[in-house]
């Protein structure tokens, strides 16, 4: 297979010169034999690129996570996000890929009557070696690559409930929460818009998942800090007690790293880099998200600096994320100005809405829900703003829907969880710090009282 894409490549680049002196019949023999192969070696590209920089995002959850959380519980963020992420990419490699890509292979229903749970079993990759003639899909692109960038999104999911629930949530029942939510919740909702189902056959449109993945996220994490409760000595007497994270240069470096990474996460989902047209609408994808993030910041900078007579940074950082999310929807079509202003306003709202959940008592370590959620939902509601072919009705659908298919069901096995195992650290064990009560080490020993 590299051979023959390195010849294909060749002969691509070769096409001027044989205009040039080769007869008109000729020419228009090669330009037609030699697309195919590029197309599909090119958009196999386009995954696995993409796919690492959202692999990416995996470090940037976990290094915002370590520094919003205080350090007696750093090393368990860090534990979480590694196990959650292996269990999610094993979960969605078992059960999930093909639940949320059935290739119309649906056991309840059909493509044609809106059925969306696909056949079990496990995903299963194109041969050592294969050809041209051997591929899953010659036209479009290699079964690896679009399972990988896949799996990537799935395991994003999961990472965003990490750190709502931080502080207090023991280890084995958010890991078991997280093969429930990566191998059925996550997929079956997928299913949905991004495989065939009725969501996408009713219109709804969600590029690259604002609510698909991000809302899904925000969702279960609100679901389990309802059941879960606050922090102990969060909130005492009406006043909320403010927890400052370890370290705000890491949490700094984490919001940069998911930055990084959401240039893969959006530009990858035009899903095809085989033409001049999607070349441009990737690079222009890119440019949206970049300046979505910017919009989100600033809004976050100013207006943290108007309400509190002092910027915050961890506002203006989870500003910046609320503006990739809210972009996530539809990345393509605005303007630059356009997602500037999409970006803005979920700045603008994660500064008003943390403050919220706190008079509501919701417990939310890193702000999860505000950036995820209530910036998924935005962001799936602006697409109307630039799409021509969106509906508001067909979006408030999409948003309804998978939000209370995944809250009902994750507030279910968190219940489940809790009756049966139990959630939450004993007051003994969260007062000492996770890392020391549940793991037995620390992040930084070195700071320890003797």
């Amino acid at each position: 297979m590299k051979t023959a894409g390195l010849a294909a490549l060749m002969a691509l680049a070769a096409l001027p010169a044989l205009a040039q002196d080769a007869p008109v019949e000729a020419t228009e023999a090669v330009a037609t034999a030699v697309p195919t192969d590029v197309a599909f070696i090119l958009n196999t590209l386009l995954f696995l690129i993409g796919g690492f920089l959202v692999f990416w995002m995996a470090a940037g959850f976990a290094m915002l996570e370590a520094g919003l959380v205080r350090s007696k519980n750093v090393a368990m963020q860090c534990l979480k996000n590694i196990a959650l992420f292996s269990f999610a990419c094993t979960m969605y490699y078992l059960i999930g890929y093909n639940l949320m890509y059935p290739l119309g292979n649906w056991s309840i229903g059909s493509d044609e009557t809106g059925g969306y749970l696909g056949a079990f079993g496990v995903a299963i990759l194109e041969a050592v070696g294969v050809g041209a003639d051997g591929v899953d899909d010659y036209s479009y692109a290699s079964t690896g690559s679009d399972f990988f960038f896949q799996v990537m999104f799935c395991a994003t999911t999961a990472s965003i409930v990490s750190g709502a629930l931080a502080e207090r949530i023991r280890l084995w029942p958010f890991l078991i929460f997280t093969l429930i939510l990566t191998a059925l919740i996550y997929p079956i909702q997928a299913s949905w818009k991004w495989g065939g189902g009725f969501l996408d056959a009713a219109g709804f449109l969600d590029f690259a998942g604002s609510t698909v993945v991000h809302s899904v996220g925000g969702w279960a994490a609100l679901a389990g800090a309802l059941i879960l409760g606050p922090r102990l000595g969060k909130y005492v007497n009406g006043r909320v007690v403010a927890f400052p994270g370890s370290n705000l240069t890491l949490a700094t470096l984490g919001t940069f790293i998911l930055w990084l990474g959401w240039f893969g996460f959006n530009g990858a989902s035009q899903l095809a880099m085989g033409t001049i047209s999607d070349a441009a609408d990737i690079s222009r994808v890119f440019a949206n998200t970049n300046s979505a993030a910017a919009g989100g910041a600033i809004a976050a900078l100013i207006l943290t600096q108007l309400m509190y007579k002092k910027a915050d940074l961890t506002m203006v950082l989870n500003g910046a994320l609320a503006g990739l999310v809210s972009i996530t929807a539809e990345p393509l079509t605005p303007t630059l100005g356009g997602a500037l202003l999409i970006g803005a306003v979920g700045g603008v709202l994660v500064v008003l809405v943390v403050p919220l959940l706190d008079r509501m008592k919701i417990d939310d370590v890193v702000g999860a829900i505000p950036v995820h959620l209530v910036c998924g939902i935005w962001g799936t509601l602006a697409v109307v703003l630039s799409n021509p072919d969106a509906t508001l009705g067909a979006q408030l659908l999409g948003i309804v829907v998978v939000g209370v298919f995944v809250f009902v069901v994750s507030a279910v096995v968190w219940l489940i969880l809790k009756a049966t195992m139990g959630l939450r650290a004993s007051a003994e064990d969260e007062m000492m710090g996770l890392d020391k009560a549940e793991l037995g080490l620390e992040a930084y020993p070195e700071f320890t009282k003797l």
